[in-house]
Protein backbone atom coordinates (compact mmCIF):
# COMPACT_ATOMS: atom_id res chain seq x y z
CA UNK A 1 0.00 0.00 0.00
CA UNK A 2 1.26 3.43 -0.95
CA UNK A 3 1.50 6.63 1.03
CA UNK A 4 0.74 9.74 -1.03
CA UNK A 5 2.01 13.25 -0.40
CA UNK A 6 -0.22 15.95 -1.88
CA UNK A 7 1.17 19.50 -1.72
CA UNK A 8 -1.09 22.52 -2.07
CA UNK A 9 0.99 25.11 -3.91
CA UNK A 10 -1.47 27.87 -4.73
CA UNK A 11 -4.93 29.21 -4.06
CA UNK A 12 -6.51 26.79 -6.54
CA UNK A 13 -5.86 23.89 -4.20
CA UNK A 14 -4.96 20.35 -5.16
CA UNK A 15 -8.36 19.14 -6.28
CA UNK A 16 -7.16 16.87 -9.08
CA UNK A 17 -4.53 15.32 -6.82
CA UNK A 18 -7.16 14.73 -4.13
CA UNK A 19 -9.48 13.09 -6.67
CA UNK A 20 -6.62 10.90 -7.87
CA UNK A 21 -5.80 9.95 -4.27
CA UNK A 22 -9.46 9.12 -3.59
CA UNK A 23 -9.57 6.92 -6.70
CA UNK A 24 -6.39 5.08 -5.68
CA UNK A 25 -7.80 4.61 -2.17
CA UNK A 26 -11.01 3.14 -3.60
CA UNK A 27 -8.89 0.75 -5.70
CA UNK A 28 -7.00 -0.26 -2.52
CA UNK A 29 -3.67 1.06 -3.80
CA UNK A 30 -3.25 3.80 -1.18
CA UNK A 31 -3.35 3.40 2.57
CA UNK A 32 -2.99 7.04 3.61
CA UNK A 33 -2.54 10.54 2.30
CA UNK A 34 -0.60 13.47 3.69
CA UNK A 35 -1.57 16.97 2.61
CA UNK A 36 1.05 19.70 2.90
CA UNK A 37 -0.10 23.29 2.59
CA UNK A 38 3.01 25.12 1.35
CA UNK A 39 2.97 28.85 2.05
CA UNK A 40 5.68 30.77 0.26
CA UNK A 41 6.72 34.07 1.83
CA UNK A 42 4.84 37.01 0.33
CA UNK A 43 7.46 38.93 -1.63
CA UNK A 44 7.99 42.56 -2.35
CA UNK A 45 6.53 43.10 -5.79
CA UNK A 46 4.12 45.51 -7.42
CA UNK A 47 1.22 44.40 -5.23
CA UNK A 48 2.88 46.00 -2.19
CA UNK A 49 2.36 49.38 -3.84
CA UNK A 50 -1.40 48.99 -3.40
CA UNK A 51 -1.70 46.98 -0.19
CA UNK A 52 0.39 46.58 2.92
CA UNK A 53 2.44 43.44 3.46
CA UNK A 54 0.19 42.47 6.38
CA UNK A 55 -2.92 42.73 4.18
CA UNK A 56 -1.28 40.61 1.50
CA UNK A 57 -0.32 37.93 4.05
CA UNK A 58 -3.87 37.81 5.44
CA UNK A 59 -5.36 37.60 1.95
CA UNK A 60 -2.97 34.80 0.94
CA UNK A 61 -3.60 32.86 4.15
CA UNK A 62 -7.40 33.04 3.66
CA UNK A 63 -7.13 31.92 0.04
CA UNK A 64 -4.89 29.00 0.98
CA UNK A 65 -7.25 28.03 3.81
CA UNK A 66 -10.12 27.88 1.33
CA UNK A 67 -7.98 25.77 -1.03
CA UNK A 68 -7.16 23.41 1.83
CA UNK A 69 -10.83 23.06 2.79
CA UNK A 70 -11.84 22.20 -0.80
CA UNK A 71 -9.05 19.64 -1.07
CA UNK A 72 -9.90 18.07 2.29
CA UNK A 73 -13.60 17.91 1.38
CA UNK A 74 -12.84 15.60 -1.56
CA UNK A 75 -10.85 13.23 0.65
CA UNK A 76 -13.48 13.37 3.41
CA UNK A 77 -16.26 12.46 0.96
CA UNK A 78 -14.26 9.43 -0.22
CA UNK A 79 -13.41 8.33 3.33
CA UNK A 80 -9.66 8.59 2.75
CA UNK A 81 -7.55 8.73 5.94
CA UNK A 82 -5.23 11.73 5.77
CA UNK A 83 -3.16 14.10 7.82
CA UNK A 84 -2.32 17.67 6.95
CA UNK A 85 0.08 20.35 7.96
CA UNK A 86 0.98 23.91 7.05
CA UNK A 87 4.61 24.71 6.27
CA UNK A 88 6.33 27.99 5.33
CA UNK A 89 9.24 28.16 2.91
CA UNK A 90 10.36 27.52 -0.63
CA UNK A 91 7.85 25.03 -2.09
CA UNK A 92 10.23 22.55 -3.72
CA UNK A 93 12.50 22.27 -0.68
CA UNK A 94 9.52 21.86 1.65
CA UNK A 95 7.95 19.15 -0.52
CA UNK A 96 11.23 17.23 -0.78
CA UNK A 97 11.81 17.46 2.98
CA UNK A 98 8.26 16.34 3.78
CA UNK A 99 8.50 13.41 1.36
CA UNK A 100 11.71 12.22 3.03
CA UNK A 101 10.50 12.81 6.59
CA UNK A 102 7.13 11.09 6.14
CA UNK A 103 8.52 8.27 3.96
CA UNK A 104 6.02 9.04 1.20
CA UNK A 105 5.99 6.60 -1.69
CA UNK A 106 4.89 9.17 -4.27
CA UNK A 107 4.28 12.92 -4.54
CA UNK A 108 1.18 13.88 -6.53
CA UNK A 109 1.00 17.51 -7.64
CA UNK A 110 -2.05 19.14 -9.19
CA UNK A 111 -0.40 21.11 -12.01
CA UNK A 112 -3.59 21.75 -13.97
CA UNK A 113 -3.58 25.47 -13.18
CA UNK A 114 0.15 26.09 -13.02
CA UNK A 115 1.75 27.95 -15.89
CA UNK A 116 4.04 26.14 -18.30
CA UNK A 117 7.31 27.48 -16.90
CA UNK A 118 6.29 27.07 -13.25
CA UNK A 119 5.10 23.53 -13.89
CA UNK A 120 8.37 22.38 -15.43
CA UNK A 121 10.45 24.42 -12.99
CA UNK A 122 8.76 22.71 -10.02
CA UNK A 123 9.27 19.29 -11.59
CA UNK A 124 12.94 19.93 -12.42
CA UNK A 125 13.76 21.19 -8.91
CA UNK A 126 11.89 18.31 -7.25
CA UNK A 127 13.69 15.74 -9.37
CA UNK A 128 16.97 17.24 -8.20
CA UNK A 129 15.99 17.45 -4.51
CA UNK A 130 14.23 14.14 -3.82
CA UNK A 131 14.39 10.46 -4.72
CA UNK A 132 10.63 10.08 -4.27
CA UNK A 133 8.73 9.74 -7.57
CA UNK A 134 6.78 12.87 -8.54
CA UNK A 135 3.60 12.83 -10.62
CA UNK A 136 2.20 16.01 -12.18
CA UNK A 137 -1.51 15.85 -12.95
CA UNK A 138 -2.63 17.98 -15.87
Amino acid sequence: MLKLLIPILDRNGALEAARHGAFLFAERCVSEVEIVEVLDEVGHDRSTAFRTLAELRISEKQAMRDALLRTRAILDDAGVPYTWKRVFGQPERIIAACAERSHADIVVIDASRLGFFRKWGVLARLRRLTHTPVTLLQ
